[in-house]
C-alpha cells in the first residue's frame, strides 16, 4: 500500500493555517492570549466553547472534548480520511505530495498527481453531459426527469447530463482540454474500439455523478433510454484508481451534513431513489452503485455516524417488499452486526421504491415511510418464522433452530432475553428451548469487553500544577526542554496525566521537539487511552497561568512546584512506614528509613525554596 511521507505531512501541518481552514465553517472571535473562539461545529450549543490556536494550529471544543490539527478538523468536519484531508490541505497550500510502499501486498503504484488529474478529468466530463442535457438530443433524457418528477431545478442540483449519440464527443473534447488517452482509459470515460481508436463509454444515455465523501466527482452512473440501446439498464463506471464500486454510496456528498447531524441514514436502491427522497424531505438518503451493501459501505457510514459502543446512530434500509427485497433485506442483517447503531427496515406499500411512492402519494408518503420503520431484527424473524408451518412440531422446532441465531447476534445483549420471549410467543412454545436454542448459538457467554471509562483530573492545587507542566511540554516544548524530559511519569499524581507525560516521551521528548500541530499531534497519536487524547487537545489551548510571555525562570518554578508535590507525597508515605517499623528490632531498616527521609525533606526545602514567587 502506498502512504504519503511523514515529512510531506510534516510540511502539510507547518504551511496550513488552521484559523483559515476553520473560519470557512465557524464564525471566529478574538479571545484573548491570541486564541480564537467560535460555536463549535459538532455539537449544539449557544455560548462559544471551541477554542482555536493559530500559534499552535491546533483546535480543541471545552464542550464536547473535540481537538486536533486542521487534518483531524477536516477529517470530522468534511468526513474525510486522514490521507483525503491531507491530500485537500496539500492542494490548498499548493505541495505535491509523495507517496511511498508500506508493508502488505503492494498495490499498483498511482503515480504522483494521477489522482489530481482523474479528478480534473471527471469534473470537465460532469460539465460537458451537463451541457448537453440542454442539447435537442436529450429529449429523452429530460422527459426521463420530467416524468419522476424531476425539473430543471433538480437536475442542476444532481449535475444530471446526456452522455451524446456520438462514438468519441467526449473523448475528443477532453483531449482538446489536453488529458491524454491513457488518462481517460484509466479514469473509465473512454475505451478502446476494436478499430484501436478510443471511444466514449457512454452514449445515448441519461447520466448522473458520482461523489465521494470531499465532493469530487469519480464516476458516473448512467441510464438506458433507447429501446435500440442493447446495454443493460444502468450502466456504471468500471473500477478504476478513483472509483471502488463497494466504497461508493450516491448522494453522500448532498446527504453526509445530515447523516452526522441527525445521526441516521436510508439506505436505497437507485439514483432516482436518492433524489426522491432528499427533494421529499428526507435528505439522509444514500445509495450504492451497482452492487449489494456491503462491509465497505458499512465502513463509510460508521464514519459519518460516529458509530461506536456508546453511540446509537440509525441505519434504514428500504426495500420492495418483493422475495428480491426480503432476501436484501436478509442480507442487510447479517452485514449489520458489524454496525451498533440501530438499524431498521422500511417496506414501502404496493411495491413502490421512494420515487414511486412520491410520484403517487406526495412527499409527505416518503416520510412516512421512513417514519413508519420497523427493527430490522423483528421483520429478519418474521421472515424466517414465515417459511416454515408452526402448526406442526416438525416446524416449530425448525423455525426455533433458524430463528435462534437472529436473536444470539443482536448486538445489545439486554435486548436478546425480550426477543428469546417474543420469539418463544410466536413459536407457541415454553421459554426455556428457545432461551437454550439463542445460547447455543450465540457460543452461550457474551466475551465483549468492558469499555474503558477515562478519569478526569480533579482541581486540586497538585493538578493544576500537573496541568501546567504538561501545558508547557506541549506549547513551549523548546523552552521545557531537558528540565522537563527529566521527570517521568511517576511525579504525577493522576493516572490521565501520567498517560499524557508517557506519550510526550513516547512522541520523543520536549528535548527534541519543536512545537506546533506537528509536536501536539504526535502525542496524540502516542496515547493509548481515549481520556489522554481528548485531554492532551486541551492543554494545547488552554492559556498558561503566567502575565506575558513564558520563559525559563517560568518553566523552573512550574517544574519545582511539580516536584514539590511528588517528594511531599513521597515523604508522608515514608513517614508512615518509620512509624511502623520497631527501631530495636528492625534497626537497620529504621535507619535506611530514616535517611531516605531526611534527603527528602532536605530536597522538599530546596525545591519550595525555587519554586519560591508562585504562579
Amino acid at each position: 500500500m502506498a502512504r504519503v511521507k511523514d515529512e510531506d505531512i510534516a510540511l502539510v501541518r507547518d504551511r496550513t493555517s488552521i484559523a483559515d481552514v476553520i473560519s470557512e465553517t465557524v464564525t471566529l472571535r478574538s479571545a484573548g492570549g491570541g486564541n480564537l473562539k467560535g460555536l463549535c461545529p459538532f455539537h449544539d450549543e449557544k455560548t462559544p466553547s471551541f477554542t482555536v490556536s493559530p500559534a499552535r494550529n491546533v483546535y480543541f471544543c471545552h464542550g464536547c472534548g473535540a481537538g486536533g490539527d486542521a487534518i483531524k478538523f477536516l477529517m470530522d468536519a468534511e468526513h474525510l480520511t486522514f490521507i483525503e484531508s491531507v491530500e485537500r490541505l496539500a492542494g490548498r497550500a499548493g505541495l505535491q505530495l509523495r507517496y511511498e510502499e508500506t508493508g502488505g501486498t503492494p498495490a499498483p503504484r498511482q503515480p504522483v498527481g494521477q489522482k489530481q488529474r482523474l479528478i480534473a478529468a471527471h469534473a470537465a466530463a460532469t460539465e460537458f453531459y451537463r451541457d448537453q442535457l440542454t442539447t435537442s438530443g436529450a429529449r429523452k433524457a429530460r422527459e426521463f426527469l420530467a416524468q419522476r418528477g424531476f425539473g430543471r431545478d433538480s437536475a442542476e442540483r444532481y449535475g444530471c447530463g446526456f452522455a451524446p449519440d456520438g462514438w468519441d464527443l467526449l473523448t475528443k473534447h477532453l483531449r482538446q482540454k489536453g488529458f491524454t488517452a491513457d488518462e481517460l482509459t484509466s479514469a473509465g470515460l473512454a475505451k478502446p474500439a476494436r478499430s484501436g481508436s478510443l471511444i466514449d463509454r457512454f452514449r445515448r444515455r441519461l447520466v448522473w455523478p458520482i461523489r465521494d465523501l470531499g465532493g469530487d466527482v469519480i464516476g458516473f452512473g448512467a441510464r438506458k433510454l433507447f429501446e435500440d440501446d442493447d446495454g443493460p439498464k444502468y450502466l456504471n463506471t468500471p473500477e478504476s484508481p478513483l472509483y471502488k464500486k463497494s466504497h461508493v454510496l450516491y448522494g453522500i456528498d448532498h446527504a453526509k451534513r445530515e447523516i452526522a447531524k441527525q445521526g441516521q441514514a436510508v439506505i436505497v436502491e437507485g439514483y432516482t431513489d436518492v433524489m426522491a427522497c432528499h427533494e421529499a424531505g428526507v435528505p439522509t438518503a444514500v445509495a450504492t452503485c451497482g452492487t449489494a451493501f456491503g462491509a465497505d459501505h458499512i465502513g463509510v457510514l460508521r464514519r459519518l455516524l460516529m458509530d461506536s459502543d456508546s453511540f446509537a446512530g440509525e441505519i434504514i434500509f428500504t426495500f420492495d417488499g418483493d422475495a428480491a427485497g426480503q432476501k436484501a433485506a436478509l442480507r442487510a442483517f447479517e452485514e449489520d452486526q458489524r454496525f451498533v447503531g440501530r438499524t431498521f427496515i422500511a417496506v414501502s406499500p404496493d411495491n413502490m421504491d421512494p420515487c414511486e411512492l412520491r410520484l403517487a402519494k406526495g412527499d409527505l408518503a416518503v416520510r412516512d415511510l421512513v417514519a413508519r420503520r420497523e427493527p430490522l431484527v423483528d421483520f429478519a424473524l418474521r421472515q424466517v418464522l414465515s417459511r416454515f408451518d408452526l402448526d406442526t412440531v416438525e416446524g416449530r422446532v425448525e423455525a426455533m433452530r433458524r430463528a435462534a441465531p437472529l436473536v444470539a447476534k443482536i448486538k445489545d445483549r439486554e435486548k436478546r432475553p425480550e426477543y428469546a420471549r417474543k420469539l418463544a410467543g410466536d413459536l407457541g412454545m415454553d421459554i426455556e428451548p428457545v432461551q437454550r436454542a439463542v445460547a447455543a448459538a450465540g457460543g452461550g457467554t457474551d466475551s465483549r469487553p468492558a469499555q474503558r471509562v477515562p478519569a478526569q483530573p480533579a482541581d486540586s492545587p497538585q493538578r493544576l500544577v500537573e496541568r501546567e507542566a504538561l501545558k508547557l511540554a506541549l506549547q513551549l516544548p523548546v523552552l521545557a526542554g531537558p528540565m522537563f524530559d527529566a521527570l517521568g511519569p511517576e511525579t504525577y499524581g493522576h493516572p490521565v496525566f501520567q498517560e499524557v507525560r508517557a506519550a510526550i516521551a513516547a512522541a520523543g521528548g520536549t528535548t527534541a521537539a519543536t512545537g506546533g500541530a506537528v509536536w501536539i499531534e504526535a502525542v496524540r497519536d502516542a496515547c493509548t487511552d481515549l481520556g489522554a487524547k481528548a485531554l492532551v487537545g486541551e492543554l494545547a489551548v488552554d492559556p498558561l497561568h503566567v502575565d506575558g510571555e513564558a520563559d525559563l525562570r517560568y518553566v523552573q518554578v512550574t517544574l519545582a512546584r511539580l516536584q514539590v508535590g511528588a517528594v511531599t507525597t513521597r515523604i508522608r508515605d515514608l513517614k508512615s512506614k518509620v512509624q511502623r517499623v520497631n527501631p530495636v528490632a528492625h534497626k537497620d531498616e529504621y535507619l535506611a528509613l530514616a535517611g531516605e527521609l531526611f534527603s527528602l525533606e532536605q530536597h522538599a526545602r530546596a525545591l519550595r525554596d525555587q519554586a519560591a514567587g508562585g504562579l
